[in-house]
């Protein structure tokens, strides 16, 4: 990719990275084995993938040695957050999870404002009510069915990135490799006493290796391509894979999603690509309502 230019590469790289993460229903939803069995399978390979990068960029002592309190932060909400993010596809639509989890920058954006005074302009107050009412429309529509448990679940993923997000606005030298990996490890014996991870069909394994290998792949090419382009762009291209993902579950799974879900999904998106899309035309530093990537 050495001959395209800077921005057309961090494009590139971008929306491989949301393309890949998009992918995150079919992986759950096409593998029979319990949410918790997925979480240790998936993290397992994640971990040694990022490992394997992190050596392989001499940044061991950095990403594990010196990253800090605020990086043992990121492990805990990592911790909280995944497993909850893995079980809502098993409760609720793709399309749900996807498009709910899109406004997590707005979330993060009320949350700088309450705990680091980060107060958020008016286009993103814009965005983020518009956003709210996309997710009310969608939860709303889920009140009364197995659906609801999953769609909270996909809200405290949500809550949980935008911890993190904050973590990281705050204390921008946190790593991000470090912490992942860190996570993954301290989950695997909370998986392991909640499921038996190594009673799962062996024609099923190899699915949850590609799970956890494809996803640490999207994460690479994500951290890689920010380095290219604006953050309002990151933002506005790794928001892709809201979108993607109930295409997918359509094309391959033949999952319809609700016309409330498609509705307050439109909404939902159109107050992302709107304000990222804003926020590109300000010369400004990196806001944390810009940007939120999958655990």
């Amino acid at each position: 990719m050495s001959y395209l230019e800077p921005r057309a590469k961090g494009l590139v790289l971008v929306f491989l990275s949301a393309t890949v993460f998009s992918t995150a229903g079919l992986f759950t939803k096409g593998i029979t084995a319990d949410s918790w069995t997925i979480v240790f399978w998936r993290g397992v390979f994640a971990a040694l993938v990022t490992l394997v990068f992190i050596i392989a960029r001499g940044a061991f002592r950095r990403e594990f040695l010196k990253m800090g309190w605020s990086g043992w932060a990121v492990v805990a909400t990592y911790v909280t957050g995944t497993p909850a993010y893995i079980a809502a596809f098993k409760l609720t639509t793709i399309a749900n999870v996807s498009l709910i989890y899109a406004a997590a920058p707005f979330v993060t954006a009320g949350f700088a404002w309450i705990l680091i005074n980060e107060r958020p302009t008016k286009t993103v107050v814009l965005a983020a009510l518009m956003a709210l009412g996309g997710v009310g429309i969608i939860v709303g529509d889920s009140i009364g069915q197995v659906n609801l448990q999953g769609d909270l679940l996909t809200l405290w993923m949500t809550v949980c990135m935008a911890v993190m997000m904050i973590i990281y606005r705050r204390y921008p030298n946190t790593p991000a490799a470090g912490p992942s990996v860190l996570g993954s490890i301290f989950l695997l014996p909370i998986a392991a006493y909640f499921s038996d991870p190594f009673a799962a069909q062996l024609s099923e394994i190899p699915y949850m290796v590609a799970f956890g290998l494809v996803f640490a792949l999207a994460s690479i090419t994500l951290a890689a391509g920010s380095r290219y382009l604006p953050a309002a762009q990151t933002a506005l291209f790794s928001a892709m894979d809201a979108p993607l993902a109930p295409i997918w579950a359509y094309l391959i799974m033949a999952e319809v999603p609700t016309a409330r879900t498609i509705i307050g999904g439109s909404i939902i998106m159109i107050a992302v690509i709107a304000n990222s899309k804003i926020q590109s035309r300000k010369p400004r530093t990196r806001l944390v309502c810009e940007t939120a990537s999958v655990p």
